[in-house]
């Protein structure tokens, strides 16, 4: 049995779908004005690696994950840039797509973007008028009317007085309330904008995941993802749209990531103390920066350092190097091994003990030499998505200091030397490759080589 920890709950729950065998998931995806940073390739992988999970579970599972593609941000920068919003949004997609095929991202099945949504974001917001949940002000905007939604802070545990009380939110005269928050803004000159029964305008950024999530899942789904820093107020607000508009359950189960933290603070833009994804790429593989993502619980705050990205690398390598022997795919064994590894991962996604799982039998893979245990390795690797390139083509990478053809003619200096029994020649030639992070292997089939 399956636990997530509900977050609208708050405690571990047995999932139970809908629609029996059957998974419909929606997780918040990336604002597309500007490259992603670490924090974004925890909400990628870490879903990513839930999705690949109920697959392995034999769910049929319906993946969606959005795109923001119209927003203040993305306004602000096209307007700095002096370019188009299309123009913008697709460079920006296209480098995420890059980032989520080299930390070994599968493709959601559905990806819409809210440009491509504005009807259904419009009969939504019809709707939430109809319904008496939404207002339109003297200035145009359409606004929700918290305090019509009984519920509101259902899920972040927030009431309406008390964050009124602290609110800093400078008074707008518009709105009936201050937390009142916009559904559809009045098009400013040089903005895009969209026909609508309220004038020209766009949509507020809360209501797009609402519209979209309903058009392709259904007003009523099984599990709705995405960062922690997202469950106030954007999910709390999706929930009030959705049950005002569909008068029904909106989401059975809410999941939320942790932050990414430097010196104890989130991993964001606005603070600008962030690490792109490119930019930790230049150093790590991507199998290596998701290793250290999932080296952590996905729910608590994962601290970046530098030497925890180099532990990542050096336990890739101990996992590669125990199938280097082996010329193999992944096939399934169900063993101890197996059902320690799924009894952890059931336990709301436990990817550390999981881990730790592999590392168990690699190495008994190191003792027994057994092509069962080596097979069963990959198979459970590929559920979290590392341990996907060739062991060789892992521990042979190019190195900016020396290429492989410089490595394999100093290996036969070296055994030319050892004929002649110079042996002083060929001692030289491995230290010389151990400088260089270059181990050394001699066998009964002549000598491999893989970097330290």
């Amino acid at each position: 049995m399956l636990k997530i920890y509900n977050t609208l709950s708050r405690k571990k729950e047995n999932f139970i779908p809908i629609d029996e065998g059957k998974v419909r998931m929606y997780v918040c995806g990336m604002t597309v004005y500007d490259v992603c940073h670490l924090g974004h390739a925890r909400v990628l992988v870490v879903f990513d690696t839930f999705y690949r999970l109920l697959q392995e579970m034999n769910f049929e599972v319906i993946y969606v994950r959005n795109i923001t593609d119209i927003d203040d941000k993305i306004i602000q920068k096209t307007l700095s840039q002096k370019t188009d919003i299309k123009t913008l949004t697709e460079h920006y997609i296209k480098l995420m797509h890059e980032d989520c095929l080299a930390l070994n991202v599968k493709k959601p099945n559905f990806e819409p973007r809210a440009t491509d949504n504005i009807n259904n974001i419009i009969k939504m917001i019809g709707k939430l008028i109809q319904n008496n949940y939404a207002y339109q002000a003297n200035n145009g905007d359409v606004y929700y009317s918290v305090k019509k939604f009984k519920n509101y802070g259902k899920l972040s545990g927030k009431k309406i007085e008390d964050l009124q009380a602290g609110s800093r939110i400078e008074i707008d005269k518009n709105k009936k309330n201050p937390m009142d928050f916009v559904l559809w803004k009045t098009s400013k000159k040089d903005e895009p904008s969209w026909k609508s029964p309220w004038g020209d305008g766009r949509p507020g950024w809360h209501i797009e995941c609402s519209a979209m999530s309903s058009n392709i899942l259904g007003d009523t789904f099984d599990i709705h993802g995405g960062g922690c820093d997202l469950q106030f107020p954007h999910h709390e607000n999706e929930i009030a749209q959705s049950e005002g508009a569909n008068t029904q359950k909106f989401v059975h189960y809410w999941m939320h990531n942790g932050f990414v933290q430097i010196n104890k603070e989130k991993m964001s833009k606005s603070l600008n103390n962030f690490f792109t994804i490119k930019e930790v790429l230049e150093k790590y593989t991507g199998e290596e920066i998701r290793f250290f993502i999932l080296n952590c619980h996905y729910r608590s705050p994962l601290n970046y350092f530098s030497e925890q990205l180099d532990n990542a690398k050096n336990s890739i390598r101990r996992l590669y190097t125990s199938l280097k022997d082996f010329n193999i795919k992944p096939k399934k064994h169900n063993n101890k091994f197996y059902d320690r590894f799924i009894s952890a991962m059931s336990d709301d996604m436990n990817t550390p003990e999981a881990l730790a799982v592999l590392f168990d039998l690699s190495h008994k893979i190191n003792i027994d030499k057994d092509v069962k245990d080596a097979q069963l390795l990959l198979y459970l690797a590929n559920t979290l998505g590392i341990l996907q390139q060739k062991p060789t083509d892992y521990l042979q990478q190019p190195s900016d200091d020396i290429t492989a053809d410089e490595i394999e003619k100093l290996i036969s200096e070296r055994k030319q030397a050892r004929e002649d029994k110079d042996y002083q020649k060929s001692d030289e030639i491995r230290d010389k490759l151990q400088n260089q992070n270059i181990e050394l292997e001699d066998n009964k089939n002549g000598t491999t080589w893989r970097k330290m």
